[in-house]
């Protein structure tokens, strides 16, 4: 199991604020996080969300995701029904200073943020040797 104390999202999607925002009313995205030996691996699904409009952040054992959706309505267009909403989406991850920062890689296409998270080297398995 991993260190992250984040792993399983809330079964709600909808608005919602905390004490940590500063965004204003938000949604969680749909995410996933797998582990290896040596990194976690983090998806986020940020539909509509440019890289303009992405934060990736790290401070205070917090891994903070914050997207915000750019499109807009062409001219003319009326809206008749709208599934989506233009809340911004959040995501903070607690890691107990299991991710070393300074070696964090992440991209985002099509909506979707792949980060690779590396293990601090106090986590990592080591062999022992018995002598």
């Amino acid at each position: 199991m991993s260190l992250f104390n984040s792993l399983i999202p809330s079964r709600s999607r909808e608005a919602s604020r905390t004490a940590t925002d500063n965004v204003g009313p938000s949604l969680k995205p749909v995410y996933e996080i797998k582990e290896t030996d040596e990194a976690y691996g983090l998806t986020v699904f940020l539909p509509g969300v440019a890289k303009d409009g992405l934060e990736l952040t790290i401070e205070n054992q917090e891994l903070r995701v914050v997207g915000r959706r750019t499109w807009t309505s062409p001219a003319g267009w009326t809206t008749v029904y709208r599934e989506s909403a233009d809340a911004p989406f959040v995501l903070v991850l607690t890691h107990d200073n299991a991710i070393d920062a300074d070696k964090i890689a992440a991209e985002l296409k099509d909506g979707v943020l792949r980060a690779s998270l590396p293990k601090a080297e106090a986590l990592k398995p080591r062999k022992i040797t018995v002598s």
